[in-house]
């Protein structure tokens, strides 16, 4: 009875709604009419048509009743078509073909004739192509009609009538750059969302009534804090008010159609403001900061570095948002937040970029000066780092601290061109119009939403005080300031604006500004929309409360596996695809791997590393591999992709171990080091559960990231309480290749450790590699972990393991003598570390010295005091006690760690160092010089026999 009464209710609701059948005569004369001119039907309507599917996927729909109309012509006026033409019809034939050109270059270039400038500080060249008699045509053809080809609109027109459509489609407020795009299908879709709309839909009163309480908002905590906070730094968002509308709707129209999360990065202009005004941070809590009030953990950061996330109510569901903390270095937050985007679409299962966005705020001297934009936008559409687009958008206050944008801080038209080397479409848009902003951003996440790609908005607007509040402007920029200092603020101007149109009036004004300012005092939430934490439970977020107890590096962790479960991993690691020719060398190297996993060879590094990353996927964990040339290994000893010697196809054995197993995912990535360290480090503090790495190609090479080195990873806990268990893999090891192919520069990262903030490991043997990774994981915390990896250890003879090894034990921070000495004849002990063990037990062993131990330091951070002044103790008789390292004597671990060595060397002791001279360069570049020091400084080391 009850399902019987809920279909009569749903008949009755159907019958009378909008949809229903007998309104159908209706809704299509709409719907014809919204093709014709989105303007011409109601805001609810045209935004219902503006959700509905596209043709393929991609096109907008076009009027169905000229299509009608022309086919009920066509008999009736065949025989005309079919006429030849005259010579007054040859020339209207060769205007019609100048018309179509003229469209054309208004696509092209009306951008340059746009209205974007909001403080008109640069005359508007006249350009060229976009005049009448550049096509040969004159006013006299203005009122002819001519076919308007692809043109969005009717399908004949006046000139005149054509020109109007395109001059406010293109060059009015909004520039659209869009044109490099090579892919037609994009085009189309933006002609027809510019076109149709003639660049400027109607918003109803309530959208004008929230753009200005919003760009009201942003002035109103500007000024109060302006007048509260005087001379402190705030880097104040005046003159660019229409980021905060521009980003509310962002968040409001993405929860709208699915979004879950947003993930922003932005520097500091504007920064407190979205705190406040986007974020819901409580007022409060930001005057507490200003007034150094608020407690921190560990150093803490200024208040326009830090992050926030919160969950802000949207008409299709909660939002989680999150803005990224980053330190003042520009732009390198960008490919951070790409790679955090990129960890939370794959633990939503967000394959097509539906739940996740990422929104990229940049400034506009920084976005056309800073290379790792371009290494960024590199990223965009490749298969490991794609986040099915990102909206970018430029606060472009036209100066770059000092420094005049046009005549010095570029060599491009526009501060955005870069973003054209991915044809990501570009809307310039005058910030004084807080309509058309609103509009270029609905277009902008549409797009984004239709087509998975990029997209800029280039917000043009000034900055109505200084790079700082206690800086003057006015100095270096007297013309520019003059004007700004005459100008109406955007909210003030589009307040009049409003008052004229009658939808406000000069009290509601007053009183909202009254009333922003009431909540400020009170020290209470802005933000309407804001969820409280009590309120919201977000359920997609990462899980880190496991890894809060342990904030050191102290603890141990069991990283034992079964002998038969390392069979069984290898066995499968072994498996390829029915057919699948592996290269003949290759084929050796998996043929050892199966003598190993039986005991049957000693275990080298690449069989090693292999099955810590089996292990861990068994143990439930993800892997993540990145670098340049990762996937085979720069030193052919990898091999987690092979390549079919028949056809060429890639095969990943981790990644088809089981059925539904944890994600392995190795990545050849571009050859870049800055943004992919970046994405990274992003995606290792967005997820805990998988073992991310960065290798690169030679450890040196990481100097071109060493921003994100500085400031994100050996500082990221400290600064802003950012657990971060990214891995970093770093070459290293003198084998005479010169200067760039030695040394990973251990000596930069041991000066960065302190608090127990990262790991640094130098390994020397496969076991010790498989159980330092699998701690990685095990371990109650989580670190950054620094390895020295080898070079030419991965295929020296003395540097393998027993399958024993990987079954049992641990990771071991030192490794003690393991030849047969007699403790009491002892009267030398080399401590050591890397590859120059081998150089020395290879010399020890050849001149039989049974008087010398040497002890092997495999991690360098947090330093093993403990444990070494134990292993020291051992040795009664020792007087001597040398740091034998390849590097020269001010790179390398010595003077960094030679403290730590003095407090656990017994007081009688002597230390010396063994190793090569202070140097400049990190290596020589003669082979013979190499050589000639290595067997000095081993022979120096080992000193004379007693």
């Amino acid at each position: 009875m009850d399902k019987i009464t809920n279909k009569n209710t749903l008949r009755s609701l159907w019958s009378t709604s909008h949809l229903a059948g007998g309104n159908a005569p209706y809704v299509e004369q709409l719907y014809e009419s919204f093709l014709h001119d989105p303007n011409s039907v109601d805001a609810a309507w045209r935004s219902f048509f503006e959700t509905l599917p596209r043709v393929n996927g991609i096109a907008v729909d076009v009027p169905h009743a000229p299509v009608r109309e022309f086919f009920r012509r066509l008999p009736r006026d065949g025989r005309a078509l079919r006429r030849h033409a005259g010579a007054p019809a040859a020339a209207l034939d060769e205007k019609q073909i100048r018309v179509l050109q003229l469209i054309n270059a208004y696509r092209f270039r009306g951008h340059q004739s746009a209205d974007l400038d909001p403080i008109e500080l640069l005359e508007r060249p006249a350009v060229s192509d976009l005049a009448l008699e550049h096509y040969g045509l004159t006013e006299a053809d203005l009122d002819t009609v001519f076919d308007t080809g692809s043109l969005v609109g009717p399908k004949k027109a006046t000139l005149r009538e054509m020109l109007d459509i395109l001059t406010r489609a293109y060059c009015g407020t909004i520039g659209a750059d869009y044109m490099h795009i090579t892919d037609t299908a994009e085009k189309r879709w933006i002609q027809n969302r510019l076109e149709g709309t003639r660049g400027r839909p109607e918003f109803s009163v309530e959208t004008k009534k929230m753009l200005l309480e919003r760009l009201a908002a942003a002035e109103g905590l500007e000024r109060y804090l302006h007048t509260k906070y005087v001379g402190q730094k705030r880097f104040s968002l005046e003159g660019a008010d229409s980021l905060i509308p521009m980003l509310d709707e962002l968040i409001q129209r993405s929860g709208k159609v699915g979004v879950k999360e947003v993930v922003i990065g932005m520097a500091h202009r504007g920064r407190l403001n979205v705190l406040v005004n986007i974020m819901g941070k409580n007022p409060a809590d930001l005057f507490m900061e200003f007034e150094g009030r608020k407690a921190v953990n560990g150093s803490g950061d200024v208040k326009y570095h830090l992050g926030f996330s919160s969950d802000i109510t949207t008409p299709g569901g909660p939002v989680h948002v999150a803005l990224a903390f980053n330190p003042s270095h520009l732009e390198i937050v960008g490919p951070v937040v790409q790679g955090s985007v990129r960890a939370r679409q794959e633990r939503l299962g967000d394959k097509d970029g539906n739940y996740v966005l990422a929104v990229v705020i940049h400034g506009d001297a920084s976005f056309a000066g800073q290379g790792v934009v371009m290494e960024t936008f590199n990223m965009s559409q490749s298969r490991g780092y794609s986040t099915k687009g990102s909206i970018h958008i430029i606060i472009n206050n036209q100066i770059g601290f000092t420094t005049s944008q046009q005549q010095d801080a570029r060599s491009t038209l526009y501060t955005s061109d870069v973003a054209k080397m991915v044809n990501a479409p570009i809307l310039h848009v005058n910030g004084d119009d807080p309509e058309a902003v609103l509009f270029v951003t609905q277009l902008a996440l549409d797009y984004r939403a239709t087509f998975r790609k990029d997209v800029v908005i280039d917000l043009f607007c000034y900055r109505r005080h200084g790079h700082s509040e206690a800086d003057e402007p006015s100095v270096t920029q007297p013309m520019m300031y003059r004007k700004i200092r005459q100008k109406l603020s955007p909210p003030a101007i589009y307040a009049q604006r409003l008052i004229e149109q009658g939808v406000i009036t000069p009290e509601d004004v007053e009183q909202n500004a009254a009333k922003y300012r009431a909540t400020l005092d009170a020290g209470t939430g802005v933000v309407q929309k804001f969820l409280p934490k009590e309120n919201a439970s977000y359920p997609y977020a990462a899980d880190w409360s496991p890894y809060l107890k342990e904030r050191g590096c102290r603890d141990t962790a069991d990283t034992q596996v079964a002998r038969e479960l390392i069979r069984e991993l290898a066995e499968l690691c072994g498996r390829f695809p029915e057919g699948f020719e592996l290269h003949a060398n290759v084929a050796k190297v998996f043929d050892s791997r199966r003598k190993m996993a039986v005991g049957a060879l000693p275990i080298d590094w690449g069989f090693a590393e292999t099955m810590a990353y089996a292990t861990l996927l068994k143990d439930g964990n993800g892997v993540r591999l990145s670098g340049q040339d990762s996937g085979r290994g720069t030193f052919f000893h990898r091999h987690a992709i092979v390549y079919s010697q028949k056809d060429g196809t890639a095969y990943v054995p981790l990644r088809n171990l089981w059925p539904d197993q944890p994600n392995f995912l190795v990545i050849n990535s571009l050859l870049s080091e800055e943004a992919v360290l970046a994405f990274e480090y992003g995606y290792a503090t967005a997820n805990p559960k998988t073992l991310t790495i960065w290798e690169a190609q030679f450890g040196d090479f990481a100097n071109g990231a060493q921003v994100v080195i500085d400031q994100f990873i050996s500082a990221g806990e400290q600064k802003w309480d950012r657990l971060c268990g990214l891995v970093l893999f770093l070459p290293h090891g003198y084998e005479g290749q010169g200067p760039e192919h030695s040394s990973a520069r251990l000596e930069r990262y041991l000066q960065l450790c302190a608090e127990h903030n990262m790991v640094v490991c130098n390994p020397t043997t496969p076991a010790q590699m498989f159980h330092m990774l699998r701690r990685q994981m095990r371990w109650a915390g989580r670190k950054p972990l620094v390895v020295m990896t080898p070079k030419s250890l991965l295929r020296h003879r003395l540097a393998t393991s027993a399958l024993e090894d990987l079954t049992g034990g641990g990771f071991r921070v030192v490794i003690p003598e393991l030849d047969d000495l007699e403790d009491g004849k002892v009267k030398r002990v080399i401590l050591c570390s890397g590859k120059v063990y081998y150089d020395l037990l290879e010399a020890r062993r050849k001149n039989e010295r049974r008087d010398v131990a040497i002890i092997r330091i495999e991690q360098l951070y947090p330093f093993p005091e403990t444990i070494l002044r134990k292993e020291l103790q051992r040795y009664k008789n020792a007087a001597i006690f040398v740091w034998c390292q390849e590097e020269p004597k001010n790179q390398g671990a010595w003077y960094q760690s030679q403290h730590h060595i003095r407090a656990v060397v017994p007081s009688a002791g002597e230390i010396q160092y063994a190793g090569r001279p202070m140097s400049a360069s990190p290596a020589i570049g003669n082979y013979t010089l190499h050589v000639q020091q290595l067997h000095a400084f081993v022979s120096e080391a080992l000193g004379p026999a007693t």
